[in-house]
């Protein structure tokens, strides 16, 4: 490596072998119980939570150590139904034929539809946008680099995230999503990446039993 300013790692824990293993399962099992829910209840989730939540996504791996991206925590009911009207607004054309009869098909199993109430419903929207322009400083507009690989992995380390804390997640992604720009504030320079809806679920929330049709590891995975 070339010569540059370094840390020793020095918070690196290494477990034995079979501590690892145990802990490898553990984290499968957890993890194995995150689903995708429609049905959120409106009971409160303190702002403090999803603000650990949000903090642990941002230290997920990007390019450049740039951190491209930007968290829209929405706990406001007026934010809330500005963004359910646009989304349904949208939704209903997505679903009354702009996504093609095979797109349509593939949903058909999930039950969805272009009604989203659960966005007015749940305590929490967070929505994320990728950064055009950035760096490590905070006003910065240097050129970031793999944008949405880096806030690809960071969504996934908030869901990680606020599943490790109890809650359940469903992401959305409404066809065009620059409507969220407009209601965020957000500058031209960023782009809507992911709706997140975060809360506990309901109590007749139900997970489709297509959802629950994972993949072998032989399906997803090859060892050389």
């Amino acid at each position: 490596m070339k010569d540059h300013n370094a840390s020793p790692l020095s918070d690196y824990i290494e477990y034995p072998q079979e501590e690892m293993m145990e802990r490898s399962l553990a984290f499968y099992e957890d993890i194995k119980r995150r689903h995708s829910i429609r049905k959120f209840s409106d009971r409160p989730v303190p702002q403090s939570i999803i603000e650990n939540c949000i903090k642990a996504a941002g230290t997920a791996p990007n390019g450049a150590n740039h951190q491209p991206w930007h968290f829209v925590a929405i706990h406001s009911a007026d934010v809330k139904k500005q963004v359910r009207e646009q989304a349904e607004l949208h939704e209903q054309g997505f679903y009354s034929g702009r996504a093609g009869e095979e797109w349509l098909e593939a949903l058909q199993p999930l039950g969805t539809d272009a009604n989203k109430p659960y966005l007015e419903h749940a305590p929490w929207l967070i929505a994320i946008f990728s950064q055009k322009k950035g760096g490590v400083t905070p006003g910065e507009k240097h050129t970031n680099y793999y944008v949405h690989e880096s806030v690809g992995i960071a969504t996934g380390f908030l869901i990680t995230a606020l599943h490790n804390a109890g809650l359940v997640t469903l992401t959305h992604t409404p066809k065009p999503m620059s409507f969220l720009s407009k209601i965020c504030e957000r500058p031209d320079d960023e782009r809507p990446y992911m709706l997140l809806i975060a809360g506990y679920p309901a109590e007749d929330a139900t997970v489709p039993e297509h959802a629950k049709n994972k993949k072998s590891l032989d399906e997803i995975c090859t060892f050389l």
